[in-house]
């Protein structure tokens, strides 16, 4: 797995909840794609994305992937994604799901507060 940073910014949040969103995120890339994706943290206007360039997730699984309890893959427990939603609504973001510009998932946060340089 490789991470990509692009982001040049610092955003405001509770530290060890971002690294939990961020790891769900990471963890759900490899475990639903192979060792070799690339996971990519980039910056948008209000907020920032965590995109990768694995087989993506179908047009009809983006509603649910989010919801506690949901699996794709039939063999997850359907928590670390609801546990992104939750972080990010604890937060005051809003997450949407989807394409990233290779195909693979992408997800993107917004309501973002930025850090003062």
């Amino acid at each position: 797995m490789t991470l990509r940073d692009e982001t040049a910014s610092t955003v405001v949040a509770d530290e060890d909840r971002l690294h939990q969103l961020l790891a769900n995120l990471v963890r759900n890339a490899v475990e639903h794609n192979s060792d070799a994706v690339t996971v990519t943290v980039g910056e948008l206007d209000g907020g920032f994305f965590v995109a990768d360039d694995g087989v993506g997730i179908p047009d009809e699984e983006r509603g649910q992937v989010l919801e506690r309890g949901y699996s794709g893959s039939g063999h997850g427990t359907g928590l670390g994604l609801a546990v992104v939603t939750e972080i990010a609504e604890a937060h005051e973001w809003t997450v949407t799901v989807t394409d990233s510009e290779s195909g693979g998932a992408r997800f993107e946060f917004r309501g973002v507060e930025r850090a003062e340089p």
